[in-house]
């Protein structure tokens, strides 16, 4: 008869048997950890120095005298926490008790628990986020070793569903759902802003203001660097347009389709169906022609791609002041527009920024934000860490699966804490690798 007062701790779990070996577990392993990962997270942050950075931005109301855990190692836990998939609060109440957790912020107590972070987030306000954006531009900044010679600026918005009443919230009809709509900016993988904005403006609200900071900003750092801004056709608006002219800035931006626009193309439109028609096979031609709506002081390069097949016609537009081939400049400048989609899928998703369920706007600001810098870690941990393996390009999921999330035993004692790693884990190789690398000068 089992006895029925038996601790957890050495309590036997029955697996059942393989051939003659009776297969059983207990849970008396010590201190072990499902995250050993983290020490590269805490690694890449004291290499860049980007939690301290963005610890001096959040103002602290606690009194000194009183404060068990500084904003900076809040900070930490929470946005490793999210790296490395811990996407909610309440999930802290047990990983502060995580060992490697807590040598990887820098403690060697128990971290946060999860009303203390729940508090860090209250403190936030407008001047937060605009000091949190500063670090991320700075960040970037100083991912350059030589100076660039262009930067592509990737603006786009989309949808952060909501399912609470959450200040700020409003029904959106392009995305069916009440939402926020954040604007982010990325210039190639890195990102420089994401800012949360309630969902009932134009697409395009403030990012003529986004623009000239940051391009302002850039220019102090490199006087000759070009700039190109780029975006879909809910960021062609006459005052951006009319900046980017006055600044000197470079715009490639799509123009959405309209009569006059289509009166132009229709013509070689009906051309190309009736070679469809003939052959069989999909018509495609990129062209151009000089155009201007009636609200522009001036007529502007305007490249068209039209497309014939199964599905009928299918027009582009896109109004730019680069020169070049027409052909080059949409489908190798334009087109790449896409990857900055693909970037915001991994800050949205990977790093739940979507988790916007604060009452107020600006404590899912702080959130978004928080998204942010756990994005700038991984990125920089890609770039910095893991060029030359097979996770060079790997989107967050994927770095999480197979370098992050690795079973440790840890041992803590007065002279040293070691984490013991499994002999036979297949992403060993390249985890000592990315080490190496960030210890590197």
């Amino acid at each position: 008869m089992s006895n029925c007062t038996e601790e957890i701790g050495t309590s036997k779990i029955e697996f059942g048997q393989l051939g003659r070996r009776v297969v059983e577990g207990r849970f008396d392993g010590g201190s072990m950890t499902g995250d050993g990962g983290v020490m590269l997270l805490g690694t890449t942050d004291r290499k860049l120095g980007l939690m301290e950075a963005a610890a001096r931005c959040i103002a602290d109301p606690r009194s000194p005298l009183l404060i068990k855990h500084g904003v900076a190692d809040m900070l930490r836990q929470r946005v490793y926490g999210l790296a490395l998939g811990w996407e909610d609060l309440n999930d802290h109440g047990a990983l502060r008790d995580d060992v490697a957790m807590q040598t990887a912020v820098g403690a060697d107590r128990e971290g946060a628990s999860a009303p203390t972070l729940c508090r860090l987030e209250k403190w936030a306000d407008r001047a937060t986020a605009w000091r949190l954006h500063q670090v991320l531009v700075e960040q970037f900044i100083a991912s350059f070793k030589t100076d660039p010679e262009e930067l592509v600026l990737d603006f786009d918005a989309t949808d952060n569903p909501l399912y609470g009443q959450q200040e700020g919230r409003f029904f959106h009809g392009y995305y069916d759902c009440y939402c926020y709509l954040p604007l982010y900016v990325f210039c190639g993988q890195q990102l420089l802003c994401a800012y949360l904005r309630p969902s009932r403006i134009d697409g395009a609200k403030h990012a003529g203001a986004i623009l000239k900071l940051l391009v302002t900003r850039l220019r102090q750092k490199w006087p000759q660097v070009r700039i190109v801004f780029r975006g879909d056709s809910g960021f062609c608006r006459q005052r951006i347009i009319n900046y980017c002219e006055r600044a000197g800035v470079h715009y490639i931006v799509g123009l959405a389709r309209n009569a006059r626009l289509e009166q132009i193309t229709e013509f070689l439109e009906l051309s190309m169906k009736d070679d469809y028609q003939s052959s069989g096979v999909k018509q495609r031609e990129v062209g151009e022609f000089m155009y201007a709506a009636q609200s522009w002081a001036r007529e502007r390069r305007v490249i068209t791609r039209l497309e014939c097949g199964a599905q009928g016609t299918n027009p582009r537009y896109v109004v730019t002041n680069l020169t070049g081939d027409a052909q080059a400049l949409y489908d190798d400048l334009y087109c790449q527009r896409g990857e900055a989609e693909n970037r915001i899928k991994e800050a949205q998703v990977g790093l739940f920024a979507t988790r916007t369920s604060c009452q107020h706007l600006q404590g899912n600001q702080l959130r978004v934000l928080l998204a942010a810098l756990g994005y700038v870690l991984i990125e920089r941990l890609r770039a910095l860490a893991l060029q030359g393996t097979a996770l060079a390009c790997a989107q967050v999921d994927t770095l999480r699966i197979k370098l992050l999330k690795v079973a440790a035993v840890v041992t803590r004692n007065t002279r040293r804490i070691r984490l013991y790693l499994a002999s036979n884990w297949p992403s060993a190789d390249i985890f000592a690798h990315a080490m190496r690398q960030l210890r590197s000068p």
